[in-house]
């Protein structure tokens, strides 16, 4: 088993989620955060009591190699999470994630390659499918970059599996669909809907209500890394994981409201649509892969699944020390 390990990202949502299971499954942790002169560690400023202590910090930039050489020494492996992944933001700034995505990724397999790491689980995302021409999702789909962001990612991807081809680096591609759960920013559709119901806000605000989206709960996903990471099948490939489920955008709406009664009214705000070719109309993953190589499958899948994560989300976010973190009456992009 794989025991020092190298989690970058550590401090966003997936992130510090991953760190504690980590933490408890019994790994050494090295949790890579973003650099700030607040000395800050992002989420994992809250983790867990039973986690809390029990990793190391180590703070930089994946964005300059150095950095990272110094923090991947000494590990066994690297759970490579670190991105921008808003969208809205990757319209009108796109060149920073092309240094982030694009370079952080080439910064990671090249000091991996370099320092004979064993294993590295690099994260993708189902924005690189795009719209589905066929379902459930394999991995064989057609990539489609509809967005800046999705473009970088699946360069990222490419990049990763290359060091794989040319050199042998032993790296895996994991691809989760929709994460969602606690802790998650409000730029998401769940959070969103969520904070605007437990504000009081009854006259809802969300773009487009009819695209489909597999919803996978946040234990779920930090499930899958650590599975990723100790199955030597995924190596040189890319994995799904998902729910198994979809549903649409404006029904996800709907069954937050029933589970926290409320009567709701939903509105579209011109601000949240994207442009038209950049949306990303249906997701819906085939995990077959994953439960053959990794022995994964969702805890949290299907219609009942989805409804006990929200029920657990939901909780989380409707804690007035929670809900006070988030700009409720602004858009976050």
């Amino acid at each position: 088993m794989t025991r020092k390990v190298l989690i970058t990202g550590a401090d966003g949502f997936i992130g510090s989620h991953l760190t504690e299971a980590l933490v408890r499954a019994g790994y050494d942790v090295r949790a890579f955060v973003l650099y700030n002169s607040f000395n800050s560690w992002g989420w994992l400023d809250e983790a867990a009591p039973d986690v809390k202590g029990k990793f190391e910090v180590f703070a930089g930039d994946v964005r300059d190699p150095h950095g990272v050489r110094t923090a991947m020494q000494g590990c066994d492996a690297v759970l490579h999470l670190a991105a921008l992944i808003a969208i809205p933001y990757s319209y009108h700034s796109p060149d920073t994630y092309v240094d982030t995505n694009v370079k952080g990724t080439l910064n990671i397999v090249q000091a991996a390659r370099d320092l004979g790491v064993s294993k590295v689980v690099v994260t993708s995302t189902s924005e690189v499918y795009g719209s589905a021409r066929f379902v459930p999702i394999t991995e064989e789909h057609p990539l489609q970059g509809q967005s800046p962001y999705s473009a970088t990612k699946i360069g990222a991807d490419a990049l990763a599996l290359s060091f794989h081809a040319a050199f042998g680096t032993p790296v895996a591609v994991l691809r989760p669909f929709n994460t969602y759960g606690p802790r998650q920013s409000a730029r998401a559709v769940i959070p969103t809907v969520i904070t605007q119901i437990a504000s009081g806000e009854r006259r809802i605000k969300l773009g487009a209500l009819t695209p489909t989206r597999d919803f996978s709960f946040v234990a779920d996903t930090a499930r899958g890394f650590i599975a990723a990471l100790e199955s030597d099948q995924t190596i040189g490939t890319v994995t799904n994981t998902g729910s198994g489920f979809e549903i649409s955008i404006g029904d996800t709406a709907r069954a937050i409201a029933e589970l926290m009664g409320a009567d709701i009214e939903i509105v579209t705000d011109e601000q949240r649509l994207r442009p038209a070719d950049s949306e990303v109309e249906r997701l819906f993953a085939s995990y077959a892969k994953a439960e053959e190589r990794m022995g994964w499958r969702p805890e949290y899948g299907g219609l009942e699944g989805f409804k006990r994560g929200l029920g657990e989300t939901i909780a989380w976010f409707t804690q007035a020390g929670n809900l006070g973190r988030y700009k409720v009456g602004q858009y976050n992009i």
